[in-house]
């Protein structure tokens, strides 16, 4: 079998950052802290330089395709493993309306129709999706892989078309929410960061991963900064104020940059990579729940096999799409449950990692998420919740199993031949 090289390594790294999420995040970030949402960016590139280290050492030393939960397990033991698996697995049809409502923005920018528009491409989207994986029709590594590198293509031209027509008046004023919204708007930012765990699973694929994950791991946090701080810059010293109402921020970008009729164009590059993003998370969330649910950590009747598992997801993508809540609160509790994950998986990494250097990286990442976590205000309660819910069926099933094998093995006491049944 074919063996990553550090190259390849990279690109499948800043594959599994980059997200089509970020075609709306530079609007949502500014709608939130203004220009001064460009400090939260920058917050969440340095951030992910420790991050992606940690999971990067954890994947050299011990390589294993299970990545964070793996680790988790090796470190705390199944509970632990269980919240972290469920944390995934329930944030899936959280974050599917909010993936589908950057395409939708950028579709209702052409076509318009206001909450109808949205929601029916909400609908295409999931609905694709779920005759996709009912029927069996994956979408490759290879072709997710040439999704994100177009993605990549597209941001960097928007952004060589727009800064010429940057203007440096945009930047004030600078925090017109005052600094406390920096917090907020890096809480929402960590969707467009949400990844980094991906560098540990990928470890096993290389020949060398000791030598190769770093290297591969270094590159690929410099190719995502450069890209997203770049765009963010762009965004708002071109678009200004006008950012924080924008819809289709990279229309709007290319529309100043290159003009012609480019906005329908975007909003179908927009919704094909929101269709692979969503397809990614979907089918991976599928075979997520049927596997819990083989270990005992869901319930098999309703997760059992993938198919099961799509069916619950398609129907809780539904409801949650259809819940009188905001988006970025939406998004606040899908990023509020991966920075969770993030927390305990960093707390793993400083238990299993030998070394004092290595040890005091895990710790500084683990300290910089508890922050974000703690950004993230209320919602952050909810993958708490999830997380405890885990434990306690554990529990709860352990207890069940414990009762029932006492009851196989137990006599039958005296006389229990004559009872009636």
């Amino acid at each position: 079998m074919q063996k990553l090289t550090v190259a390849q390594g990279t690109a499948l790294s800043a594959a599994a950052v980059l997200g089509a999420g970020i075609i709306s995040m530079p609007a949502l970030a500014a709608a939130i802290a203004g220009p001064a949402s460009l400090v939260a960016w920058l917050a969440l590139v340095l951030l992910s330089a420790p991050l992606a280290w940690t999971f990067g050492e954890l994947g050299a030393r011990f390589p294993d395709g299970g990545g964070v939960s793996s680790y988790v397990r090796r470190a705390f033991g199944t509970r632990a493993a269980d919240a972290v698996g469920w944390i995934f697995y329930f944030a899936v049809p959280v974050g599917a309306p909010v993936a589908c409502s950057f395409a939708a923005g950028y579709v209702e920018d052409v076509l318009g129709g206001g909450w109808v528009t949205r929601f029916a491409t909400f609908v295409v989207i999931v609905g694709a999706v779920f005759v996709m994986n009912w029927l069996g029709l994956h979408v490759s590594g290879r072709v997710q892989l040439v999704l994100s590198a177009a993605l990549a293509t597209l941001l960097l031209v928007t952004v060589g078309a727009a800064l010429p027509h940057a203007r440096m008046e945009n930047l004030t004023p600078f925090a017109p929410a005052g600094w406390g919204a920096v917090g907020t708007a890096a809480a929402v930012l960590v969707w467009a960061f949400a990844g980094w765990e991906a560098v540990s699973s990928l470890s096993p694929e290389y020949a060398d991963p000791r030598r190769d994950v770093p290297r591969a791991t270094l590159l690929a946090v410099i190719v995502v900064g450069v890209i997203y701080l770049s765009l963010a810059w762009a965004s708002v010293v071109v678009l200004g104020p006008e950012l924080a109402t924008s819809q289709a921020p990279l229309a709007d970008l290319l529309a100043i940059g290159i003009g012609g009729p480019v906005r329908p164009l975007v909003a179908l590059v927009a919704v094909l990579l929101t269709l692979g993003a969503v397809n990614a998370y979907i089918a991976g969330a599928s075979r997520l729940g049927a596997a819990l649910a083989a270990e005992g950590a869901l319930p098999y009747r309703v997760f059992g096999t993938p198919r099961r598992s799509l069916v619950f997801l398609a129907v809780a993508a539904l409801a949650a799409a259809l819940l009188p809540i905001e988006q970025h609160v939406l998004m606040l509790l899908v990023t509020g449950g991966l920075t969770l994950v993030y927390v305990i998986g960093t707390a793993a990494a400083v238990r299993l990692l030998p070394g004092r250097g290595e040890k005091a990286v895990a710790a500084f990442a683990f300290v910089c998420v508890c922050v974000l976590l703690w950004l993230t205000g209320w919602p952050a309660l909810m993958g708490l919740v999830v997380a405890a819910a885990a434990v306690g069926y554990r529990a709860w099933r352990d207890r069940v199993n414990g009762a029932r094998a006492a009851g196989v093995s137990s006599p039958p006491a005296a006389g229990a031949a004559e009872r009636p049944s």
